[in-house]
């Protein structure tokens, strides 16, 4: 059911932590904390707040009382005010600015690219340091004026705001370590380096679900670039070629990479995709969530030299040489049939007789016996029979038990088994 529009923070705050909805419950670990009555404030004895604050889908347009805000949010660490109708940064920072200490901001979805961002509204985000703007449309003005004002964030969300272009301001932030900026349209690897170049010490870089087409640039420039990145996702991204992923060994410091879902890729079994990749990123201990343990990527690597062993000189990618320096040439590996024998020839003795004769293996001593019985011309109580295995040091093996199958005895061609009548 749809909220009612032009709800004020405060409003909403009151309805949802009342005691009839939010009961106050007493006990170790609750985190639950009720504020002081302050003179003239009815509400205040009757609100338990818990430090996180979860807002979400209230139709909340406007901040509301702002002494109010102050007088039950001073402890309040977390706000989540996503998929709401704040179009008014002035509203967002009257909120904000009553929360002391805040660092933890939720603005998704809301249309706050209505209005424009003035430095003073950013100043009330100053100790915030983890900002979600996904689908808030925010334009890069309003981010470079939040990255101007928040000194100490270090994760920023940017997703689903329709970016394809990246806007570098003249300053960079040095606190960010996390960027996702996943879902937009980025598509070329000129706007890519721009984040480089804003976010000097990012450690992680999620680039999903953008159009990412090649990663164009020389590997010294790459070290530069993102000289602290240690994990980059590129799901489902636009990558074509091979030495796109040979790119990634520039990071100096990259540990973690997520490829799932890219062009270059489909065309490999699962198998090859994993081991073709590991082998040639030898620095990433982290593969699409999986730890590349090192018997992995041992496996990877002789993988890798036998997958280009035979390939024209010319197309072999340089990891196969270094490779090559680290194992050797390596020989393909031979096939092997693992399923079962079905079937075996073996020669039945009787009397001074020999008869080659092929015998189902996944039948019973008792159902060969049947069908031994037309030509050793004995009834099958009367039979006794021996397998014979030329490799065997023992001598002979009796086949005494009738239920027993034939495969069980590791029975091969050119195997022997002997027919001998009973001794009354």
């Amino acid at each position: 059911m749809d909220q009612p529009s032009g709800r004020s923070f405060m409003q909403v705050l009151c309805e949802k932590y009342s005691p009839e909805n939010f009961p106050y419950r007493r006990g170790p670990g609750m985190g639950v904390h009720v504020p002081a009555t302050p003179q003239g404030s009815p509400m205040k004895d009757r609100l338990n707040l818990p430090s996180v604050l979860v807002l979400n889908s209230c139709g909340i347009t406007c901040a509301g009382d702002e002494k109010e805000i102050a007088a039950f949010c001073a402890h309040v660490s977390e706000l989540d005010l996503s998929d709401n109708k704040l179009e008014d940064w002035h509203e967002v920072s009257k909120i904000v600015s009553n929360v002391p200490q805040l660092q933890f901001l939720n603005l998704s979805s809301n249309p706050l690219n209505l209005s424009v961002l003035e430095r003073t509204c950013a100043g009330s985000f100053s100790g915030v340091r983890k900002l979600v703007l996904n689908n808030s449309k925010a334009s890069w003005e309003t981010v470079h004026t939040i990255l101007q004002e928040l000194p100490d964030l270090e994760e920023l969300f940017l997703c689903l705001n329709d970016y394809e272009t990246v806007s570098c301001p003249s300053i960079c932030c040095h606190s960010l370590k996390l960027l996702h900026i996943t879902d937009n349209n980025l598509q070329d690897w000129t706007e890519i380096r721009k984040l480089g170049v804003m976010f000097p010490s990012l450690d992680t870089l999620v680039l999903a679900n953008n159009h990412l087409n090649a990663i164009e640039e020389p590997d010294d420039s790459l070290a530069r670039l993102f000289p602290n990145l240690r994990s980059i996702s590129l799901h489902k991204s636009g990558l074509q070629s091979w030495e796109d992923i040979d790119k990634l060994n520039s990071f100096p410091k990259l540990e973690e990479v997520r490829l799932l879902g890219i062009p270059l890729l489909q065309p490999y079994t699962t198998e090859e995709r994993r081991k073709l990749v590991i082998a040639r990123l030898p620095s990433v201990s982290k593969l699409n969530g999986s730890v590349v343990t090192d018997g992995e990527r041992e496996d990877s690597e002789r993988f890798f030299i036998r997958y280009y062993v035979d390939v024209p000189q010319e197309e072999v990618p340089f990891r196969y040489h270094e490779l090559i320096t680290k194992y050797g040439k390596l020989e393909p590996l031979a096939e092997v049939d693992l399923r079962p024998q079905s079937s075996a020839k073996v020669e039945v003795h009787f009397n001074d007789q020999v008869e080659e004769m092929s015998i189902r293996l996944d039948q019973t001593v008792a159902e060969l016996k049947k069908q031994l019985k037309t030509l050793v011309q004995l009834p099958t109580s009367n039979m006794l029979l021996y397998y014979f295995d030329h490799e065997a040091p023992f001598g002979p093996e009796e086949m005494k038990y009738s239920s027993r199958a034939l495969h069980s005895f590791g029975i091969r061609d050119g195997d022997k088994i002997y027919v001998e009548p009973k001794t009354k």
